[in-house]
């Protein structure tokens, strides 16, 4: 349910003839096998991963105290602490076009050291913020960081893989984030009970994860190597329909599965069925245990399977689960909970659907030269969906669950159909999820 953004060549566009058809292969890097068992990924992304699992451990165990450290321990109004860390989020939504064509120049491994280097100072800058402008200063430093980090963190991914391993990639990814996540919120949980003390030494902490990772990439890493230049920029971009059809349906895909859930669903709970916070948390918590142990298994399922159908079947996943939550309005206690943790488990189910799927097929529609910002946009599409949830939900919540929840469910079960309509104008090459090829190694 958590959002590390990975977006894991390129395609030409379709024309007639031979060369049409040699164009639509991808232009990555080229495959070379890999042994049968385990993920066989290389040295460098295991670094990459490591780094993502520390990343979400540092954030995991501060994110639910942001709030809380600044109203309670430094006596901010709950209005000023809420715009403070709106700013880290919602600078995010402007930096991240921007880092594409740093991304493309400068290279990713360059723009997510940049990146983190911005978030580390700016956490830490949080930890030492006693007036509203140093945090404002501060959030303004983590929230260019964030919107850096995430695109060109996943450019480097798929730079460092090969194209046939990109969906395992993923799947590692997404498993990193989750449990890292999960660590996280629970160690944040005892050190933040230490009181103002302990609220910053885990702002102080989330910093240094940052800066470790950082010095990791820059030592460790090898740079990707430079692709040729491509005029156009965002212009080629836009004008890639198949690509922003797909975006807009990644809009609507995150607006219902992670923001939907993660921000609506749990006022639902709280207000209308009178769920405590305890059990709320523990929906949140079976979620992204059920993306750490399912993604894997999900991603090797879908070897050889069409990577809009695996999206279609998300959405599908998704409409039933908000049609359940719906429904658990009409029953008692016992049984509206109950339906609302097979909803959650569900829903992490998927995410690992649709993550699997899309992150390598934005990857293998992005020519080399523009990978940046086909992952800047993409990224962008997350925080658009992320935002409307709770912008849209909580308002509609309002009026009645029905209106709230119904259309969430029609919404998916339209992104469904328009990923299967997409499907039927993608280039074969990149239409199904790879399989790996076994080989002995020599």
């Amino acid at each position: 349910m958590y959002y590390n953004i990975i977006r894991l060549t390129p395609v030409a566009r379709l024309s007639r003839g031979a060369a049409a058809r040699r164009d639509d292969l991808p232009r990555g890097p080229a495959p070379h096998r890999q042994r049968g068992s385990g993920l066989s990924l290389p040295r460098q992304l295991w670094i990459v991963q490591a780094g993502i699992f520390l990343n979400a451990l540092g954030w995991g165990a501060v994110l639910p105290f942001e709030i809380i450290y600044l109203h309670s321990g430094r006596g901010f109004s709950l209005g000023v602490a809420g715009s403070v860390i709106g700013v880290v989020t919602g600078l995010a939504v402007v930096a991240s076009p921007a880092a594409g064509p740093l991304i493309d120049r400068a290279g990713a491994r360059a723009t997510a050291v940049g990146g983190g280097i911005a978030l580390a100072a700016g956490y830490a800058g949080l930890a030492a913020a006693s007036h509203p402008w140093q945090a404002f200063a501060a959030a303004t430093a983590a929230g260019l960081g964030n919107g850096a980090l995430q695109p060109s963190q996943s450019a480097l991914l798929a730079a460092l893989a090969p194209p046939q391993l990109r969906h395992r990639v993923v799947a590692t990814s997404r498993v990193a984030t989750n449990v890292g996540f999960g660590v996280g919120g629970g160690l944040g949980g005892l050190v933040a009970a230490h009181g103002l003390g302990g609220l910053i030494a885990l702002f102080l902490g989330n910093a240094a994860t940052y800066l470790v990772y950082v010095i990791v990439l820059a030592v460790a890493v090898t740079k990707e190597p430079p692709a040729e230049p491509m005029p156009g920029g965002y212009r080629r971009v836009l004008r890639d329909s198949r690509f922003v059809w797909l975006a807009g349906i990644n809009v609507a895909v995150i607006a219902v599965g992670w923001g939907y859930f993660s921000w609506v669903v749990p006022q639902y709970a709280r207000t209308d069925l009178g769920v405590g916070t305890a059990p709320i948390g523990l929906l949140l918590l079976a979620n992204a245990f059920t993306v750490a142990i399912a993604q894997i298994p999900v991603s090797r399922a879908l070897e050889g399977r069409r990577r809009t159908t695996a999206i279609a079947i998300g959405c599908g996943i998704f409409t039933g689960s908000f049609l359940l939550i719906a429904a658990a309005s009409w029953t008692r206690a016992g049984p509206s909970y109950a339906a609302l943790l097979v909803a959650a488990i569900a829903i992490g189910i998927g995410e690992c659907f649709h993550t699997t799927a899309l992150m390598p097929l934005v990857a293998d529609m992005a020519p080399a030269a523009l990978r940046g910002r086909y992952m800047a946009t993409m990224s962008l599409s997350w925080w658009i969906g992320l935002a409307l949830a709770p912008t849209v939900g909580t308002r509609l919540l309002a009026v009645s669950p029905a209106v709230a929840l119904l259309p969430a469910a029609g919404l998916a079960l339209s992104a469904g159909v328009a990923a299967l309509a997409l499907g039927r104008h993608l280039p074969t090459a990149i239409s199904r999820t790879p399989r790996p090829t076994s080989s002995r190694s020599s």
